[in-house]
């Protein structure tokens, strides 16, 4: 397996929650100015949250009406290569940003779409410091371990965080 293929923990993680939170800053106003006005633009993953390790990059998430989907998602085509290893469906769709200081993926959802909980896992992050210390324990398990792997863990997790925010378990 190559590095690209494996999971790695920034050696800083509060460093590289540092450099993300610029760069967001600084990408923010031009994703404004081609998304419909309509558009919510938020720093989400692993370095929008204080206290959480991290690779060392930059998830943005895009929300717009289900209406307004085909345009913006028609924009981010137009200046964003496309995400091949994620999905792409009528309200979800995936971007790479290139020639920045870290890596930086685009997340573009519908809301109220199947692929509308970013925001809510964020939120649940935020809210109890023990779901960020049950995820930087899978973080560092999977630290090293095949990527694979490591997806697979933190998909579990995000589901079930999911699912006790949907049952009323994990409040907002």
């Amino acid at each position: 397996m190559t590095a690209m293929e494996r999971f790695h923990l920034h050696a800083d993680p509060e460093a590289a929650r540092a450099l993300a939170t610029a760069l967001f800053r600084s990408v923010m106003p031009g994703l404004a100015a081609m998304l419909p006005r309509s558009a919510e633009i938020t720093h989400v993953g692993s370095t929008a949250c204080p206290g959480l390790e991290t690779r060392g990059d930059l998830d943005i998430l895009v929300r717009v009406p289900p209406d307004r989907f085909p345009e913006a998602e028609a924009a981010l085509a137009g200046a964003f290569a496309r995400n091949t290893g994620s999905i792409r469906t009528g309200d979800f769709a995936a971007f790479e940003m290139t020639g920045t200081s870290m890596p930086v993926g685009i997340q573009l959802a519908a809301t109220g779409g199947a692929f509308d909980h970013f925001h809510l896992f964020a939120a649940a992050l935020s809210a109890h410091p023990a779901l960020v210390d049950g995820f930087n324990e899978i973080k560092r398990l999977f630290d090293g371990q095949a990527m694979a792997d490591y997806r697979a863990a933190k998909a579990l997790f995000i589901n079930a965080v999911l699912d006790g925010i949907a049952r009323g378990e994990i409040p907002l």
